[in-house]
């Protein structure tokens, strides 16, 4: 029996970006609709929480600075641990993802996120797209041992100045790429 018949599959999706409407989150939003689509056709159901890194900022600093963590930062790693799978997308400020990308992923120490099938997702401000951001968000997530999947998703501003009815051809293909890769692993540890 597939695990559909037992419980749907759930989904984390975490946006170190600023804000709804910026191109990171239009990303994520992009990401998690392929994933589910392809899910759906496999005929598993998706359960999805989606975290906005960016309105945990305070609470990750206060984290650092006094070794406590707020309701909300504890709520969100809840979340993050209990999911079969992540999608996490940040935007790179210069050749590095976003500081509270990096803020978050350091607080998951202890194997928490041993073996998690992720999707990696960046989005750059700039034309110039760091040649190695996807190696630098997959040892990101390889230190902490979770299973990124082999496509990391890459967008710039290019990607964006399509049609208002979506993204670029190009763009749409790399997203659909990793959707796929990804919904495979959560379909076959779903069964």
């Amino acid at each position: 029996m597939s695990r559909s018949v037992w419980s749907p599959v759930s989904l984390a999706v975490l946006c170190a970006g600023a804000g709804y409407a910026r191109p990171t989150r239009r990303l994520a939003d992009r990401i998690t609709e392929s994933v589910c689509g392809v899910l759906a056709a496999g005929g598993v159901q998706v359960e999805v929480e989606v975290l906005e890194l960016g309105r945990l900022a305070p609470d990750l600093a206060q984290r650092v600075a006094r070794g406590q963590a707020s309701l909300d930062l504890r709520e969100a790693i809840a979340v993050v641990v209990a999911a079969d799978g992540l999608v996490v997308a940040t935007p790179v400020v210069a050749t590095s993802p976003s500081d509270v990308f990096a803020s978050f992923f350091d607080i998951l120490r202890g194997g928490v996120l041993s073996g998690m099938p992720v999707l990696l997702a960046a989005n750059s401000g700039s034309r110039w797209q760091p040649p190695d951001i996807g190696q630098v968000l997959r040892g990101r997530l390889t230190g902490l041992h979770a299973e990124p999947v082999a496509t990391v998703v890459v967008a710039g501003p290019e990607d964006w100045e399509a049609p208002a009815h979506g993204v670029a051809a190009r763009l749409r293909g790399r997203i659909d790429q990793a959707a796929a890769e990804f919904a495979a692993v959560l379909i076959s540890r779903a069964r």
